[in-house]
């Protein structure tokens, strides 16, 4: 991505044939499902879609179906190192990853992402900022929460259960079987949450335990972990009971 142009926002050829990959990728894997708020997610206009991140099985799913069931491109933070990677740097430039050097001021990453939203597309972030060791959440960092009170942008929550099971972090290759289902809750803005008048530290305090609160309370229990208490104090998840795409 280039600064002196806008971001390329339509799902090309290359896309389309990179999620039927990773469709067929993740099938071959596991069962999958998708349920619950997915046709609440807005068609246009800025949005962050918010996960749990217990796997690196869990891009491969939320690209999969995700981008052909919402008809738009998605934009994801990659380090840097990726691109140098024959082939998949390439299929990563062109399929709506944007690098961010390793190690590098947080402002920058910022800057981009405040940057894809302010021209209305579609960003994927993982708020803990990393995969968890074993499947249940860990501390998120404040950086999501900054970036959707500057930009006002609604939140996506989405919980990724079993991924940790058919991919876990620290091995090289998945291992075939499981299920995994990721369930979409509803867009929410923060500004419409928070109690007016917080000082900036606290309003990013509370922001962040409330994104994850949402995120917490469409995981099972057993996935929760730092964030279960705040699952409780969540809006209910009453929607994720009827799939709104189920994939097997």
């Amino acid at each position: 991505m280039t600064d002196d142009g806008p971001i390329e926002s339509s799902i090309t050829p290359l896309i389309s044939f990179l999620t039927l990959g990773g469709r067929t990728f993740a099938r071959a894997m596991s069962r999958n499902r998708v349920e619950g708020a997915l046709d609440e997610i807005p068609r246009e206009g800025p949005v962050i879609l918010a996960a749990n991140h217990a796997s690196n099985f869990d891009a491969v799913v939320i690209g999969a179906w995700l981008i052909p069931g919402l008809g738009r491109r998605i934009h994801w933070l990659g380090k840097k190192e990726l691109f140098a990677w024959p082939l998949v740097g390439w299929a990563a430039a062109n399929g709506g990853v944007h690098p961010v050097e390793r190690g590098a001021a947080d402002v920058e990453a910022f800057r981009l992402a405040k940057r894809i939203l302010d021209e209305g597309h579609i960003l994927f972030v993982f708020p803990e900022g990393t995969r968890s060791p074993d499947g249940a959440l860990q501390q998120a960092q404040d950086g999501l929460a900054s970036l959707a009170l500057r930009t006002g942008a609604p939140i996506v929550p989405l919980g990724i259960a079993g991924s940790h099971r058919v991919w876990p972090r620290g091995q090289k290759l998945p291992r075939p079987g499981g299920h995994v289902t990721v369930r979409v809750g509803r867009p929410f803005r923060l500004a419409d949450l928070l109690p007016p008048d917080l000082d900036r530290r606290t309003a990013k305090g509370l922001a962040t335990t409330l994104i994850m609160g949402r995120i917490a309370a469409l995981l099972p229990a057993t996935q929760r972990g730092a964030y279960a208490a705040a699952a409780g104090t969540a809006a209910p998840p009453d929607d994720i009971r009827t799939p709104a795409a189920t994939e097997v």
